[in-house]
């Protein structure tokens, strides 16, 4: 790890160290399907590692992917429009070198979101996936501000024409779920699923926990960090190639 590589988000994630993808790695590893009314296991952390290497700037495929998932379609002005998912281009101060990479909710081990929420709308689940209760919140946008990777939404508008699975409110706060009514099912987040159509494959879903899961493979064996590791949130989310 080299000092001159620190500083891609807001001048401080760690260094990387580039790295070869291991032999016998699956691309495409299955959720474990929960049956009707049982609850997230603690035994099991979900998370994402974004390969940057195969991430092409100019491809969207996770973004709509993700609008049309969650029915995310707006006509509201673009700086008011929900993002829950969006290409950012990550830049080394020192060299200049930059990478793209997708920004959506970290699913921090510790989420300042939820620490600050004064009606505990925001909420982790045993497994890792960071949720808003839209019943709950009163829309104060403590969780925006407390937020380091700018992730959350609020909702300005009426919403019409919503997905059965992916409730939303006016006046409320939102971010990434994975997916979680596609994960409880043992489907694979849209995002995921999208890249690997898109012939990137640049994002591996898959249980953190389980030492034999593709992602905790890779994450042993290959240079992954989250971003904003400085801030010992523990996020959900790695990533590979900075």
């Amino acid at each position: 790890m080299t000092s001159h590589r620190r500083a891609w988000i807001t001048g401080s994630a760690a260094a990387a160290l580039g790295v070869a993808i291991a032999p016998g790695i699956r691309l495409i590893e299955v959720a474990q399907a929960r049956t009707s009314g049982e609850a997230a296991s603690a035994k099991v952390r979900w998370g994402l590692l974004i390969d940057t290497s195969k991430c092409d700037s100019g491809c969207d495929a996770c973004v709509k992917a993700c609008s049309d998932e969650n029915g995310l379609q707006s006509a509201i002005e673009d700086r008011q429009r929900p993002q829950w998912i969006r290409k950012v281009m990550l830049t080394e101060v020192k060299t200049g070198r930059q990478a793209s990479a997708p920004m959506m909710c970290q699913h921090c081990a510790e989420p300042p979101c939820v620490d600050v929420c004064p009606t505990g709308a925001s909420f982790k689940r045993a497994d890792g996936i960071v949720l808003v209760d839209r019943h709950a919140c009163i829309g104060c946008r403590y969780c925006m501000m407390a937020c380091p990777y700018k992730a959350r939404s609020f909702v300005h508008e009426p919403l019409a024409n919503q997905r059965a699975q992916v409730p939303r409110g006016q006046g409320c706060v939102e971010s990434c779920t994975l997916c979680v009514h596609r994960v409880d099912r043992g489907e694979q987040p849209a995002c995921v699923e999208a890249c690997a159509a898109a012939g990137r494959g640049a994002i591996l879903f898959g249980d953190l926990n389980d030492a034999n899961s593709e992602i905790a493979r890779r994450v042993r064996a290959l240079a992954t960090q989250p971003l904003r590791a400085d801030l010992g949130l523990d996020p959900g989310v790695r990533y590979q190639g900075l």
